[in-house]
């Protein structure tokens, strides 16, 4: 009864710990907002790229040189009170009924120059797009 109990309990945090999943392949689809510098010409319909240690794409990348992931976790409601995430809310991006992921993903880098960071990049349990803020636009992307 133990075993069967250790194995349930296991089995449940190891589902709880790993969160929401960025590591595939995501394909930037469109963007609302101002693009302000960027030719969106050059983003939409291009990739990016996580798995584990390594990210290739046109936002980010990182050749397994220190990459690390975090988030914080927001239900649609929290997020869209929050004042550092108002660009959402002004351009009125629909989230599902969802709990939100904020990631921030970093890359250290060989030498001290390269260091880069991903922020925000956030995703929506039960839903296949991920949105990322880059200068004065939100890039919709979906894997």
């Amino acid at each position: 009864m133990k075993r069967v109990f250790f194995l349930i309990m296991f089995l449940f945090y190891v589902t709880y710990a790993f969160g929401q999943f960025i590591d595939t392949k995501w394909k930037v689809m469109d963007f609302l907002g101002e693009a302000w510098f960027a030719d969106t010409k050059n983003i939409i319909g291009k990739t990016q790229n996580f798995y584990k240690g390594w990210s290739k794409g046109v936002f980010y990348s990182c050749d397994y040189a220190g990459q690390s992931k975090t988030y914080n976790s927001y239900t649609p409601d929290e997020f869209l009170k929050n004042r550092e995430f108002y660009l959402f809310k002004k351009l009125k991006v629909n989230f599902i009924d969802e709990e939100i992921f904020v990631h921030r993903i970093t890359c250290n880098g060989t030498k001290g120059f390269d260091r880069k960071v991903m922020y925000p990049f956030i995703t929506q349990n039960n839903s296949n797009k991920g949105y990322y803020v880059f200068e004065g636009a939100i890039y919709i992307l979906e894997y």
